[in-house]
C-alpha cells in the first residue's frame, strides 16, 4: 500500500487544495445534489481564493496528504468554530473539512488522519472537536461515530442556492 505523507499545508499548496477540494466534494455529493448548485458551491467554497485566504489565516490549519511523488490525495482543515450551536472559542475547534480521494480510503488512512486532526486540536488547547456532516452520508457518519462523535444539533448548509440539512457533531478530546 502506497503511503500518504502528511504535512501542514503552506501558501504554495492553495492550487492543489482547490483541485482536491473540488474533486472530493463533487465525488461525495454528485449523486444527490443538483449539478449547477454543486458547480457554484465548488467555485466559491473550493476556489483558489478560498484556500489562499485560509492558508494566510494563522487561526486555520490545513493538513495535506500526498503520495511519495507529491500528488495530493487528502486533506483536513481545522478552524475556529463557526457553527450555529453554543461554542467556546477557548476550548472548541471545528473540523471544517476532512477528505480522502476514493482510491486512498481504507486501510486505516482515515483513522490516521483523524489522529492528526486530534493532535492539532490538542495543540491548540481544545477540549472539544465539532463538525458538520450531511445526514445521508452514512459512511462519514459511521466514521465520526466510531471516533466518539455524537449529534448536538443541526443546521442548513447551502450548496449554491440549494439548502441542505447538516447534522452538527461534537466529541470531547
Amino acid at each position: 500500500m502506497t503511503p500518504i505523507l502528511w504535512r501542514r499545508a503552506e501558501p504554495g499548496d492553495a492550487a492543489a487544495l482547490s483541485i482536491l477540494g473540488g474533486a472530493t466534494f463533487l465525488a461525495s455529493f454528485a449523486h444527490d445534489h443538483p449539478g449547477a448548485a454543486l458547480i457554484a458551491h465548488i467555485h466559491g467554497a473550493h476556489g483558489l481564493p478560498y484556500y489562499e485566504a485560509a492558508l494566510a489565516d494563522p487561526d486555520q490549519t490545513i493538513l495535506i496528504g500526498e503520495t511519495p511523488l507529491g500528488a495530493p490525495v487528502g486533506y483536513a482543515m481545522v478552524t475556529p468554530p463557526n457553527l450555529p450551536v453554543p461554542t467556546d472559542a477557548t476550548r472548541d475547534v471545528e473540523l471544517k473539512r476532512i477528505y480522502l480521494l476514493a482510491g486512498w480510503q481504507g486501510g486505516g488512512r482515515g483513522d490516521a488522519l483523524m489522529g492528526l486532526v486530534e493532535e492539532e486540536a490538542r495543540r491548540r488547547g481544545a477540549e472539544r472537536l465539532l463538525l458538520a456532516v450531511y445526514p445521508q452520508n452514512e459512511r462519514a457518519r459511521r466514521f465520526y461515530e466510531r471516533h466518539g462523535f455524537a449529534q448536538i444539533g443541526d443546521m442548513v448548509f447551502m450548496v449554491g442556492d440549494v439548502p441542505f440539512r447538516d447534522l452538527i457533531y461534537a466529541r470531547t478530546l
